[in-house]
C-alpha cells in the first residue's frame, strides 16, 4: 500500500489485470494505450492529456523514436525527451491509432492523440478520473493516474538504473523528488544492503 497521500505503486500483475478488463471495452484500445503509457513511460495525467497525434507519428505516419513534451505540456513547464522504444508501448500504440484511423478514416496531426467520448479532449481531471475508474473496476483501490508514474520509477531503480537517469526520465528538477521513490521502497533498501561491497 501507499503512504498517505501518494499514488499505490501497481505490481506487473495488476497491470496486466488492468489491461485484460479493458479488453472489449467501447474504449479499450484508448485505454490500454493510455495504460501503457502511464506504466511504461511514466507520463504524468496532464502529459497524456496534452498529447497530439503530431507528437508521436511522423508526416508519413510512421511512430517517433522520441516525444518532445513542451513546456506547456508539463508540471513546472520543463522540456523532457519520452523515449518511445518499448515494444509494448508501441504495439499498444499502434493498435490504437490503427483503430481511430478506422472509424476517422483520417488522423490530423493537431487532434488529440487521447480524445475524451464528450469533448474531444481530456482535461487533468478528467484524465485522473478515467484512471482512477479503470483500477477500481478490477477492484485495485488507493491506485490513481500517478501510480503508473510511480511504478515505472520503482521498477527502474529495483532493475539497478542510475537515480539520475530515473530523474532526467520522470523530469524532476531535484534528486531530491526522486529520491523518494527509493526511501519508499523495503525491497530496493533491503536489495542496496545485501549488495553493499566493504
Amino acid at each position: 500500500m501507499a503512504k498517505q497521500g501518494r499514488a499505490r505503486v501497481l505490481s506487473e500483475h495488476e497491470f496486466r489485470r488492468v489491461v485484460r478488463n479493458q479488453k472489449g471495452e467501447k474504449h479499450g484500445f484508448r485505454n490500454i494505450a493510455l495504460l501503457h503509457f502511464s506504466f511504461y513511460l511514466g507520463l504524468r495525467a496532464k502529459e497524456m492529456a496534452s498529447l497530439k497525434i503530431v507528437d508521436v507519428m511522423d508526416d508519413e505516419g510512421r511512430l517517433k523514436e522520441e516525444i518532445v513534451l513542451r513546456k506547456h505540456m508539463t508540471k513546472g513547464e520543463k522540456v523532457r525527451t519520452v523515449y518511445l522504444t518499448n515494444t509494448k508501448v508501441k504495439k499498444a500504440l499502434k493498435v490504437y491509432l490503427d483503430h481511430r484511423r478506422k472509424v476517422e478514416k483520417t488522423l490530423f496531426p493537431n487532434s488529440h492523440l487521447f480524445r475524451s467520448q464528450i469533448s474531444g479532449k481530456f482535461s487533468p481531471n478528467t484524465m485522473q478520473m478515467l484512471f482512477s475508474n479503470m483500477y477500481e473496476s478490477v477492484g485495485i483501490y488507493g491506485a490513481s493516474s500517478h501510480s503508473g508514474r510511480r511504478s515505472f520509477a520503482t521498477r527502474l531503480l529495483e532493475q539497478g538504473v542510475g537515480i539520475k537517469s530515473v530523474q532526467t526520465l520522470l523530469g524532476h528538477s531535484s534528486i531530491t523528488t526522486t529520491s523518494i521513490y527509493a526511501e519508499d521502497n523495503p525491497r530496493l533498501l533491503a536489495n542496496i544492503s545485501k549488495n553493499l561491497k566493504i
